[in-house]
């Protein structure tokens, strides 16, 4: 029960505050779509509450008795009907431009002002400085208040000695001070407040950027961990591979029926062992427009299918020159999917940047524990190639080579063209035999 009560008097107490916080997020909208509707709302407000009220009693300030009004009346002037509304005019249309250009609505309040009390006039509208006063410190730049505060006070002045007959001058210029005083620190208040929202709100975007940037770095994390999982899935499939085709061998003689069923074990373990593999490639690959690409079903190129892309690409216009050097079918199929996909990607970029007709150079050498890859062509002198574009083409490249401890180099050649060079590492790693 008591938590009952408690979360109800919770409820009761909220729901009016959030009322009142949407409302003002709505009058707030209103106001940035339609600024003037609340300038001229607070011109008519100051009018009907402060001018209003002087044109119903003009002519009667002097009527009655009473040595309060005897006194009064010596010290104020009556101003013609006219010269009331001139003097009202001037001190209340300058709010309407108050939070456009608050130190030129200020600067003629407070004219209008001066001359009024040199006249000798005493006016309710006299409220339109203070407004004024507290525009100027909300949306007025900081360094002008001191000169706003010198004219405030020379006008208080002002004022202090005009009453001085009816009213000592320390005593109003106490009340008068003080006002202006609070006028000014609650622009100031407000405005710090507004300044420490906005630096609120921008925080808060900033650390909604963070926050979509460690998304991304996580993503990028993650990925990297799947193509660590990938050597796990390929390594332990393999594994089983080995240990079957091994089995089968022993048992064609003894048992051919046992030898069948290891064949027919290694094919099920090789496609599953493909499946997942491509699983993991499906989910490092995405398209550019964020779907994801439909896994490839036919078996990973290798060096013998260099010769069919050479062939490919020669229909589309280059003179390809391809050689091999050393033992390149002894490779394993990892290494000569790294081979295949660099050499791809080089005759991609040079069809696309140095045009049909190009001659190219293509050689791959097996030397010892190291195997390296040459791609050379005759296109227009310096031709960029793709490593000046936002592609991926060196990048992949790189990550390919890195897999085998290689290195990866483009550049202009010395007499012309284009020249890619990927040198990769054969050495066995501890632990694979």
């Amino acid at each position: 029960m008591t938590t009952t009560t408690s979360a109800g008097d919770t409820g009761g107490t909220g729901a009016p505050a959030a009322r009142l916080a949407r409302a003002g997020q709505r009058l707030r909208q209103a106001d940035r779509a339609h600024p003037w509707v609340l300038d001229t709302a607070v011109a008519a407000l100051v009018f009907l509450m402060f001018c209003l009220p002087d044109l119903l009693h003009h002519g009667g300030a002097g009527d009655g008795d009473g040595d309060g009004r005897h006194r009064f009346r010596l010290v104020f002037t009556q101003l013609p009907l006219a010269a009331v509304l001139a003097l009202q005019a001037g001190l209340v249309l300058p709010l309407l431009w108050r939070r456009r250009r608050p130190m030129a609505a200020f600067v003629a309040i407070a004219v209008v002002f001066v001359l009024q009390w040199s006249l000798g006039a005493a006016l309710r509208a006299d409220v339109a400085l203070f407004v004024a006063l507290y525009s100027l410190a909300l949306h007025g730049q900081l360094r002008r208040l001191p000169w706003a505060g010198a004219v405030m006070a020379a006008g208080m002045v002002l004022v202090a000695v005009r009453v001085s007959p009816a009213v000592s001058v320390w005593d109003a210029l106490f009340f008068l001070l003080s006002t202006a005083t609070a006028a000014l620190a609650v622009g100031l208040t407000v405005r710090t407040r507004r300044a420490q929202l906005a630096g609120l709100r921008e925080r808060a975007a900033r650390l909604e950027t963070e926050r979509d940037q460690r998304i991304r770095l996580a993503t990028a994390t993650e990925r990297a961990r799947v193509a660590r999982e990938m050597h796990d899935i390929v390594g332990h499939n393999l594994s089983v591979i080995i240990t079957l085709a091994d089995a089968g061998a022993y048992a064609t003689d003894t048992a051919p029926e046992r030898g069948k069923e290891a064949l027919q074990l290694i094919g099920d373990t090789g496609r599953t062992a493909l499946g997942e593999l491509r699983r993991v490639l499906g989910v490092l690959r995405e398209a550019s427009d964020g779907a994801r690409r439909t896994p490839e079903l036919s078996p990973q190129p290798g060096l013998a299918d260099i010769e069919t892309l050479c062939d490919g690409v020669r229909t589309a216009g280059l003179e390809i020159v391809y050689r091999t050097v050393g033992e390149v079918d002894a490779l394993d199929q990892g290494v000569q999917l790294t081979v295949y996909r660099i050499v791809q990607e080089a005759l991609t970029n040079t069809l696309k940047h140095a045009g049909a007709g190009t001659r190219v150079n293509l050689s791959v050498v097996v030397e010892d524990e190291r195997l390296v890859i040459r791609i050379r062509d005759n296109g227009p002198a310096g031709h960029p190639g793709p490593w000046n574009e936002e592609g991926h083409g060196l990048v992949g490249m790189h990550e390919r080579a890195a897999l085998y401890g290689g290195t990866v180099s483009a550049g202009p050649a010395a007499d012309g063209g284009w020249a890619v060079e990927a040198a990769l590492d054969l050495t066995p790693q501890a632990g694979t035999r």
